[in-house]
């Protein structure tokens, strides 16, 4: 019998709530087991756009998280979650882990400031939000307009419309399908 793919989301505070919660149900409905890690275990808050939205508790410190555990890696957007976590130590680590281990690491809308943050986007094609496509080609990166950009194990898209896009490649990632009945 096969094993289930892992998942492991990173974020805090000021995520984009459907940047997390959409590709984590997406996930899910696919049979993924899904975990989230943050800087600490209290419900983080997320956002839709500037205005407060919903919470979610995190399963796990970030620090404690080894890339050995998880299939794949998901970072969220918002613009003060990606811009708090590329200030921690273990969450750069992290993403250079995954990257250097070649397995999945999908980064949307400002999400990819982690990635310019860990010096992993160097030759690679990338997309994201307008406002971090300069700080992603200083790091690089070749920054391309599209609603996902697909580089070897590198997922990126720009904005919340793209998230059908971004899913389609998560899952695909994983040779997972989302399932009939979810």
């Amino acid at each position: 019998m096969p094993t289930t793919p892992k998942a492991l989301i990173v974020a805090t505070h000021g995520f984009e709530q459907s940047e997390l919660f959409e590709p984590r149900r997406a996930l899910l409905d696919a049979g993924v087991d899904v975990r989230l890690a943050s800087l600490a275990l209290d419900p983080i808050q997320g956002t839709i756009l500037d205005e407060k939205a919903d919470t979610i508790t995190p399963d796990a410190l970030i620090a404690d998280m080894r890339v050995d555990d998880f299939d794949m890696l998901v970072l969220p957007g918002g613009v003060a979650n990606p811009d708090k976590l590329r200030t921690d130590a273990a969450t750069v680590r992290l993403v250079r882990d995954f990257m250097a281990a070649g397995k999945p690491v999908a980064a949307i809308c400002h999400g990819p400031w982690l990635l310019a943050e860990a010096e992993v986007v160097d030759g690679r094609t990338v997309t994201a939000w307008p406002s971090i496509r300069t700080d992603l080609r200083h790091a690089g990166a070749t920054v391309i307009d599209k609603e996902v950009a697909v580089d070897g194990n590198l997922i990126t898209s720009r904005q919340p419309e793209d998230l059908p896009a971004f899913n389609a490649a998560l899952l695909a990632a994983l040779g997972v399908e989302q399932r009939a009945d979810a």
